[in-house]
């Protein structure tokens, strides 16, 4: 019982209070959303990758289907929404966020109350796949709201003037589609202010990230996973800017303290792709069990938008959001893998070979054989769903995880 009690508090000793923080800022946006359903203020459901700036300058609330998803999955509903969606005929191999919401969305079930509020109108951007196309045009049908959707052009090598002047008179369009269906014009100045939220909650949250660093690192890669729920759905207000530079000084002062994520932290990890959201602590408790700490991962730091600081909105926001990750190439995407593990001194990948998503995980196989040709540095392959629980076993990962560790132990003692 001693030896329970002692655990218990280290656990406490290493939960963030940001996290709590941040599910009380989640809970009042939803509450509002939910709030405002039926009223004169309008809402619109948008991408993860979509650029909210507009709707927040326009006092529109946004609602994030893909971070609904996320819930859904953490909460262990999707699997039977996503069967909903399956026996109407979308296919098993479609996006799980894409099922589950889907599910949702006819069944009402949902860790929300009720559901996500219905929507005045959808914005769709394929700056992160092509899916959300199909996926927000079934909504449009269901729902029976306008679409709009936002083509960022893919970057091969770097961002062309020609595909910066394309998507900025996409903004254009969508500035005029906005205004129509609000019936008032957006305030320049409005817009700009909105603009210096997300420029700053971008660096703030690329700051926070960045303290993983440090070794041993104050958080790991799954705190990241939950506590960019704001940067997502919160990006261009105050409440995000005020909650990251919280936790920025949060992390700061368990540097100073010595406070780690994983006690006698003896290996540093990357995590590739989106998260096993139903799987979280386990995974942690798993990769902790060894010393193994998750310092860095690619799909955080996609939230850590540059362009923002222009002084033309539209020339920042078409920047910002056609170089998202998953709009850039294989080539691009290893040179942010091995920046990341310079950075963060990172002993090993873990990649998540996501069923769910294709454009996320093409091309992993080809990272990891660049990655060891280059650096040495072994990696671990996961198959599974980021929200889908039936393609996910429970012993084949444990397996794959204990060898991989052994591999990593092994590798540390040949270099002592």
């Amino acid at each position: 019982m001693a030896q329970e009690g002692k655990e218990s508090k280290e656990k406490d000793k290493n939960r963030l209070l940001a996290s709590q923080r941040m599910k009380e800022l989640m809970t009042r946006y939803y509450m509002g959303a939910k709030m405002a359903e039926g009223t004169e203020k309008k809402i619109a459901w948008i991408t993860s990758g979509g650029p909210v700036e507009p709707l927040i300058a326009a006092d529109i609330i946004p609602i994030y289907p893909e971070n609904h998803g996320a819930m859904l999955g953490a909460s262990r509903m999707s699997v039977e929404l996503c069967e909903v969606a399956e026996s109407l005929g979308y296919s098993r191999d479609l996006c799980s966020y894409a099922r589950g919401d889907i599910g949702s969305v006819l069944t009402k079930k949902s860790p929300i109350p009720g559901g996500l509020p219905k929507p005045d109108f959808l914005l769709a951007c394929n700056n992160i796949c092509g899916t959300v196309m199909k996926w927000y045009q079934s909504l449009s049908r269901i729902f029976h709201v306008p679409l709009f959707l936002l083509d960022t052009p893919f970057i091969h090598h770097q961002v062309v003037p020609e595909s910066l002047a394309y998507v900025r008179r996409q903004f254009e369009e969508l500035i005029g589609f906005i205004e129509s269906i609000n019936g008032k014009k957006i305030d320049p100045d409005r817009l700009v202010e909105v603009l210096s939220h997300s420029a700053e909650s971008a660096l703030l949250w690329k700051e926070v990230l960045g303290l993983c660093a440090h070794r041993p690192s104050p958080m790991s890669c799954f705190d990241g996973f939950i506590n960019m729920a704001p940067i997502v759905t919160l990006r261009g207000t105050k409440e995000v800017t005020d909650f990251y530079r919280d936790m920025k000084a949060e992390l700061e002062e368990r540097i100073a303290r010595g406070i780690s994520a994983v006690p006698q932290e003896r290996f540093r990890l990357l995590w590739d792709n989106i998260p096993i959201w139903y799987k979280m602590r386990e995974l942690s408790e798993l990769f902790a069990s060894f010393g193994a700490c998750l310092v860095a991962d690619t799909y955080t730091s996609a939230w850590v938008f540059e362009g923002f600081e222009t002084l033309d909105p539209l020339e920042g926001l078409s920047r910002a959001y056609t170089k998202i990750y998953l709009n850039i190439s294989i080539d691009l995407m290893i040179e942010k893998v091995l920046k990341l593990m310079r950075k963060f001194s990172v002993d090993g990948l873990v990649i998540h070979s996501n069923r769910s998503c294709k454009p996320y995980s093409l091309g992993q196989y080809d990272i990891r054989r660049i990655v060891l040709e280059k650096t040495g540095t072994p990696s671990l392959v996961l198959e599974a769903d980021m929200t889908d629980a039936r393609v996910y076993s429970d012993a084949q990962v444990k397996t794959r995880v204990e060898a991989f560790m052994e591999t990593l132990e092994n590798r540390k003692a040949a270099r002592a």
